[in-house]
């Protein structure tokens, strides 16, 4: 039997590249001024491949494709400190994007929130989970 699958890249397919850019690069990734109007590659550390793709370029690589954005998912990020989930969406929501869960202390532990980039992807902020603040049952949000 083969080795599993490991996962080393993720690709998000975007209406409005220069948007996508800046929201990405407000959160603090690597994105070279030189980019293709059409494809974005990132390699983040720990070696996952981050790439930005256009509506218009998807069917050349992916010709099942169904011409949306926006899916059921959300795109993690690991922070170095509870302030930093803070501070991070703060720079965020200054940039004018949505925040779609304020940062809260998670009932896991951890300081998280959710903002969403311009193709309405939930991008979740985290801080390390400290085993001290974690309870159950959780609270509801709203």
């Amino acid at each position: 039997m083969p080795d599993p699958p490991v996962l080393n890249q993720l690709n998000i397919i975007v209406r409005d590249m220069r948007a996508t850019v800046e929201f990405y690069r407000t959160l603090g990734l690597p994105i070279d001024a030189d980019h293709d109007d059409y494809h974005v590659a990132v390699k983040l550390p720990g070696g996952l491949l981050l790439e930005l793709d256009t509506m218009d370029f998807v069917p050349q690589w992916d010709g099942g494709w169904n011409g949306t954005t926006g899916a059921g998912v959300v795109i993690g990020f690991a922070v170095s400190s509870r302030e930093a989930v803070d501070v991070v969406v703060g720079e965020i929501a200054t940039a004018g994007f949505r925040i779609r869960q304020s940062a809260y202390d998670a009932f896991w532990g951890a300081r998280y929130a959710i903002a969403e980039d311009p193709d309405g992807n939930g991008v979740g902020i985290m801080s390390p989970i400290d085993r001290d603040r974690r309870f159950w049952p959780p609270k509801p949000l709203r």
